[in-house]
């Protein structure tokens, strides 16, 4: 019996497409988890062949399961993650086992923005920036910093935009300097010039040192606390503006010694010049995987797949349609009681899929990290701005319905029940650069 083994998944988005494209492709299906709502609502994956509770951040405990399958004349074909968190233990268990396994050095320096950072320190790609020790205090910091207000801190760990920061003035830098500290008291901070311009997200996979771009799609920032995509735009064709964008992909890809895997670049054109805002070593999560195979029938999880088996992917495009994916945020924090205009979204002009991902009863916060996205609604139209206003105008119609918190009202006897605004239109914090 041929396998397929899976470090952690989330319930939806493109790990979870992952687990249901490997069951496509006929092979046993093996999902190693640490999520006990997994464990206890195991029927709903039903394209999960075997489910075993794993601590994933012991590679001892990860390996004595690998054998225990391996004694049960299950043959394990390949061991992926398509998370942050397991993608480099992934590697790592390929390696040991004897598989076909992606570049693992490249993955962890991808992982370490500051090591990123200081890879492209001597190119045009990377912002101006400086790695401060944890225990800095902000009167060190300041002289050496090398440019103005606005600027931004985070974690070289950070992922999903959580724990990064933008820095107005003095009082906010150390504010979350501090913040960063106490989250993380031995790693070392990264502070970086703020960076205007157009977003562009490039989901690419490489195959014996050939970098293969998957798709090139435009992103729409919004700004609340926290840097969040809300939308992105499928791009079918480059402008002459973008036709530089591929050779700079390839250049920062190689630069970090990838040789073989999966990783997505977000970049920013800042003068006429590309510099690179992150590179993570795996697809992009969320509706990414959907999005590409709507826009050009390139199943993107399923070719990353192909790459872990050895075998060479094919990023062809089937077909060539415009797609624009809208998220749906929150701009005050509450318990849901219900969501309503999924049906009416869901027949709205050139819709394709809506997807809602909180339950009655759970808490939902303005965004500080892309997992506070709560909706979204992947639509298709007659050109790029068509596909764009078909998914903006149904997801207007998403409204989540949601009662204070007791304890975020501070115990009032209180409950009341209000209708979130439109985030992009009420509260007025949407900007595209």
């Amino acid at each position: 019996m041929q396998a397929i083994l899976f470090l952690g998944t989330l319930k939806s988005g493109s790990s979870r497409d992952a687990l249901r494209a490997a069951k496509k492709m006929g092979y046993y299906v093996i999902l190693f988890t640490d999520r006990r709502s997994h464990l206890e609502q195991s029927n709903d994956f039903t394209e999960v062949d075997s489910m075993l509770p794993c601590n994933l951040r012991d590679l001892q405990e990860i390996r004595l399961n690998i054998v225990k399958i391996q004694m049960r004349d299950i043959k394990v074909c390949a061991i992926v993650s398509f998370t942050e968190a397991h993608c480099l233990t992934a590697c790592i268990m390929a390696d040991e086992f004897g598989l076909h396994q992606f570049t693992c050095h490249a993955i962890k320096q991808m992982k370490n923005k500051i090591i990123s950072r200081e890879i492209l320190s001597l190119t045009d790609y990377s912002p101006r920036f400086m790695a401060i020790s944890a225990s800095a205090a902000l009167s060190d910091i300041e002289p050496l910093l090398g440019f103005p207000y606005p600027f931004v801190i985070k974690s070289p760990s950070s992922t999903g935009s959580a724990n990064v920061f933008k820095i107005n003035n003095r009082q906010e830098l150390n504010y979350y300097l501090r913040h960063l500290q106490n989250k993380r008291p031995s790693e070392s901070i990264l502070v970086e010039e703020m960076l205007e311009g157009p977003q562009y997200l490039i989901e690419v996979l490489v195959h014996e040192k050939n970098v293969l771009i998957a798709a090139i799609i435009e992103q729409e920032v919004t700004f609340y606390q926290r840097f969040i995509i809300t939308g992105y735009n499928l791009l079918l064709e480059l402008p002459e503006k973008l036709q530089d964008l591929p050779g700079a992909v390839a250049a920062i890809v190689k630069a970090h010694g990838m040789e073989t895997g999966a990783c997505h670049l977000e970049m920013r054109l800042v003068n006429q010049q590309w510099k690179l805002i992150e590179i993570n070593p795996r697809i992009s999560g969320g509706a990414m995987n959907k999005l590409i195979y709507l826009g050009l029938g390139v199943e993107l999880t399923a070719e990353t797949i192909k790459l872990a088996l050895g075998q060479q992917p094919d990023l062809s495009p089937r077909y060539r349609r415009h797609i624009f994916v809208q998220y749906r945020i929150v701009a005050q924090g509450g318990i849901l009681d219900k969501v309503t205009g999924m049906n009416r979204a869901t027949k709205s002009a050139g819709v394709l899929e809506v997807f809602v991902r909180p339950r009655r009863g759970a808490y939902l916060r303005p965004p500080l990290s892309m997992l506070d996205r709560y909706a979204y609604v992947i639509a298709t139209g007659a050109s790029e701005d068509e596909a764009r206003s078909n998914a903006k105008a149904a997801a207007m119609k998403i409204q989540f319905w949601m009662r204070s918190s007791i304890d975020e009202a501070n115990k009032s006897n209180v409950s009341e029940t209000i209708r979130m605004p439109n985030p992009h239109n009420s509260v007025g914090f949407q900007h595209h650069f």
